[in-house]
């Protein structure tokens, strides 16, 4: 249990083990996967600006790196997995990559990015494609480069997501995840509670359409593996040279890691 004073009172916040699956709607009957679906199209034209509000702007320079990761092996061909409204796809285009594929379960995420690319003219580069990152509509061995940014702790089933990863990924080619993890130190770690377990939420009830979408968002990303822990993840799936690069006093890492 962790716990931060604020205006003298004491917040106690609980923890649970990623085993216990976590889902944007409590009482749903619907799969992780259905709602996850739900929860993206119902906020999928408000996303972009809201999400430049709640990161301040800095998720900008993270996939930026993620780019720069990218663009150093030199891929022919790129798959954005969990693209959403294409941000990291559309800046994949300052790489090499001859042809992108921006997947997402969401359609009313995909729209949103297709209308983006169409005012860039990337149609020719970019090709936006709904699909399950647990079922991935490629062959083996299709991708230089694999980037997941903000998408792999929305997985069903993570191993699964990752094996997929593994099998459309080449030999000796990039996978990049760009995922929020949780600060280690004093006072960026408390700061980080107060933010995702108070400020987020209230910012989402406040302007989004989907009232429980950034609850969802925020509980998901403190209690996702980070660290070691995600690296140990992919180590068992069979990726190998897996790094953790902690962004931002930790609020964010990417990982990155290749294959035999």
């Amino acid at each position: 249990m962790n716990c931060i004073s604020l205006h003298g009172k004491t917040i106690h916040f609980h923890f649970v083990q990623m085993s216990k699956k976590i889902t944007p709607y409590k009482n749903s009957s619907l799969s992780k996967k259905e709602q996850i679906t739900k929860m993206f199209d119902n906020i999928s034209e408000e996303y972009d600006g809201l999400n430049r509000v709640i990161s301040f702007g800095i998720d900008i320079k993270w996939r930026k790196k993620v780019v720069q990761l990218v663009s150093e092996k030199n891929p022919e061909s790129v798959l954005d997995i969990a693209t959403g409204t294409g941000d990291l796809a559309i800046n994949l285009t300052q790489t090499s990559a001859k042809k992108i594929f921006g997947l997402d379960i969401s359609e009313g995420m995909l729209d949103v990015g297709r209308k983006k690319i169409n005012a860039k003219k990337l149609n020719n580069t970019i090709e936006m494609v709904v699909g399950d990152s647990e079922n991935l509509p490629f062959d083996d061995n299709s991708f230089d480069a694999i980037t997941v940014a903000f998408g792999v702790r929305n997985f069903e089933h993570l191993e699964v997501g990752l094996k997929e990863i593994l099998r459309v990924l080449k030999p000796n080619g990039i996978f990049v995840v760009l995922e929020t993890s949780v600060p280690t130190k004093f006072p960026f770690r408390q700061g980080y509670f107060l933010y995702t377990k108070i400020l987020l939420p209230a910012i989402g009830k406040l302007f989004s359409r989907d009232k429980k979408a950034y609850s969802y968002l925020s509980s998901s990303a403190a209690k996702f593996p980070y660290g070691d822990a995600f690296n140990n993840i992919l180590k068992k799936i069979g990726f190998i040279s897996t790094k953790a690069l902690p962004q931002t006093f930790g609020v964010a890492t990417i990982y990155t890691a290749s294959k035999k």
